[in-house]
């Protein structure tokens, strides 16, 4: 069984963020606030707080693991960090001295620093000036053609990927002089906070939802057109795959391992994509509910074959696969989803997707899920039997 709880807590959940200890979980009910809720004994949740600061709807919040301080962000075009006092949240403004509303926020691994994607083009990195005694941000301009819709760190705390409406995904360089140290072997020692290391021009459509792999190696975003790419030895020369599939388009990816990835979407189902021991990657299961009543949930797995060649699946499929899912750097990967129903246990798209073990370097068999439907989900995938060699 893949899906362990579900919870309906608005309307509609623009995104969530969970506690270090996973005891608490922040959430935004599609709305200017913050709602803290807290897991009893009795496995029933509480409101204990709620965070009132933004004017317009909180489109971004992320919970550090080790300082336990959040960071929101809003079409207010303001960010703030949370501080907890005694018993209260203390909010603190982050200048971010946008003119477009900001859209998706992340803290970096070592928590120094945080970066915010924006509706102006521009991505802000934001670190703490011990000094002043406040939270400044360096600006990351002219190199977006569209609005910014998802931002990720690197495992080095210095390499910053994004996604862009403009159909391309960057990655940049985000050194600071007096946060960041040089270190040997996390790239080139001699980058500049803003300069572009690659740009991927994979996407002909909007992009979104960028994520590393746990050991950096490999990028993975996606794209309105139903498709997902994955990228590795991102660099100058990088080596690059292309996965369509016949349902709806994904808003956000998970990477779970170096091979296993989680994609979720407009298809109200989370899609597991697998690579193979060559590297290939393509559709391995869909996690979907086909029957809800009274607490009692039952899923199915749906195996796809690996489509290894070009010859797997129909001819419409391997026709389908070559129109779509051809690549403009490395190789490409023909393999198609068909189609079926949508719906499941959410029932409107689902936009975030959370780790529930954020250790460095270790594996995920944990994650929420949370969407317009006002539902977070929380999934474990550990007694998935056939996904277990990939974990």
């Amino acid at each position: 069984m893949a899906a362990v709880s579900v919870y309906k807590f608005a309307d509609c959940v623009t995104c969530h963020a969970w506690s270090p200890d996973l005891s608490m979980i922040a959430l935004c009910p599609n709305n200017d606030e913050v709602h803290i809720y807290r897991r009893s004994e009795e496995e029933k949740w509480e409101r204990i707080h709620v965070l009132q600061k933004h004017d317009q709807i909180v489109s971004g919040i992320d919970w550090s693991s080790r300082s336990n301080k959040i960071v929101t962000v809003s079409h207010d075009r303001n960010s703030y960090v949370w501080n907890q006092e005694t018993t209260e949240w203390v909010p603190t403004l982050v200048i971010l001295r946008l003119n477009r509303a900001a859209l998706c926020v992340q803290w970096s691994p070592k928590e120094n620093k945080f970066a915010v994607g924006s509706g102006a083009k521009t991505v802000c990195v934001c670190y703490y000036e011990q000094e002043n005694n406040w939270w400044v941000s360096k600006l990351i301009r002219k190199k977006h053609d569209s609005s910014v819709t998802s931002v990720a760190w690197h495992p080095n705390n210095i390499f910053l990927a994004t996604t862009s409406t403009d159909g391309k995904c960057r990655v940049f360089s985000t050194f600071i002089k007096g946060v960041d140290t040089r270190e040997a072997g996390l790239g080139p020692s001699d980058s500049k906070f803003g300069e572009q290391i690659v740009q991927l021009d994979l996407s002909f459509c909007w992009a979104f939802g960028v994520k590393w792999s746990p050991s950096g190696n490999t990028l993975a975003y996606v794209g309105h057109n139903s498709m997902i790419y994955f990228v590795d030895d991102v660099g100058p020369s990088p080596l690059a795959q292309s996965v369509a599939f016949r349902d709806l388009p994904l808003r956000d990816v998970l990477y779970l391992s170096e091979r296993v990835v989680i994609g979720v979407g407009f298809d109200c189902n989370p899609m597991v994509f697998v690579a193979d021991e060559s590297g290939l990657w393509w559709v391995a299961l869909l996690l979907l509910c086909v029957h809800y009543r009274k607490g009692f949930l039952r899923f199915l797995g749906e195996r796809k074959a690996a489509a290894s060649s070009a010859k797997s699946g129909s001819q419409f499929s391997e026709a389908f696969g070559k129109l779509y899912g051809q690549s403009r750097y490395g190789i490409s990967n023909d393999s198609v989803q068909p189609s079926r129903l949508h719906g499941g246990i959410h029932e409107n798209c689902i936009n975030c997707i959370v780790p529930l073990n954020r250790k460095v370097g270790s594996k995920v068999t944990r994650f929420s899920t949370s969407g317009l439907d006002g539902r977070v989900v929380i999934w474990d995938l550990q007694n998935q039997e056939d996904l277990l060699d990939y974990l």
